[in-house]
């Protein structure tokens, strides 16, 4: 396992699922249930470097903008789902977030809180236990800090779409 098998996994289960992220989820927990123990250990500590790359202020005001406001836990959906949707769009979003103003958006699908819990049971079900990180969570996100009073300003696009 390794980065372009983990990307593959998740973009052939975005693809069947035709948007659906219930049937996402089951697409990637059946799949990653499937990979030799080994494989799937290392399939969890890639989604969760995935998550903590984009564990970043920018990418966190994207997701306020979107949402009109979004908690630790909303943000964890968020990192999720941006996950879940492959790697171009994951790729993009991290590099430049105001680009999602580009997306359609269904608040449900975007701040989709099983698909994390999908990986997790994936991963159970193929190595009979939990898998505990490979290195802990970031502290803080990346990036520059924002404030509520100014998060708007800072993807203008995003904000005339959502506000």
């Amino acid at each position: 396992m390794d980065d372009l098998k983990f990307w593959e996994m998740v973009q052939t289960a975005h693809d069947q699922s035709n948007g659906d992220m219930e049937e996402k989820c089951e697409l990637i927990e059946a799949a990653v249930s499937a990979l030799p123990k080994a494989d799937a250990m290392t399939f969890s500590h890639l989604f969760d470097s995935m998550m903590d790359r984009a564990y970043s202020w920018p990418l966190w005001a994207a997701a306020y903008i979107v949402s009109g406001g979004c908690s630790d836990d909303s943000f964890s959906d968020f990192r999720a789902s941006l996950i879940s949707r492959g790697r171009n769009a994951f790729e993009n979003a991290l590099a430049n977030p105001g680009s999602l103003a580009d997306e359609e958006f269904d608040e449900d699908n975007w701040f989709y809180e099983s698909y994390q819990y999908a990986v997790t049971d994936g991963v159970q079900a193929a190595v009979g236990h939990t898998v505990d990180r490979d290195q802990p969570h970031p502290a803080e996100p990346s990036g520059d800090e924002w404030s509520e009073e100014e998060v708007y300003d800072l993807y203008p696009q995003l904000s005339a779409k959502f506000s």
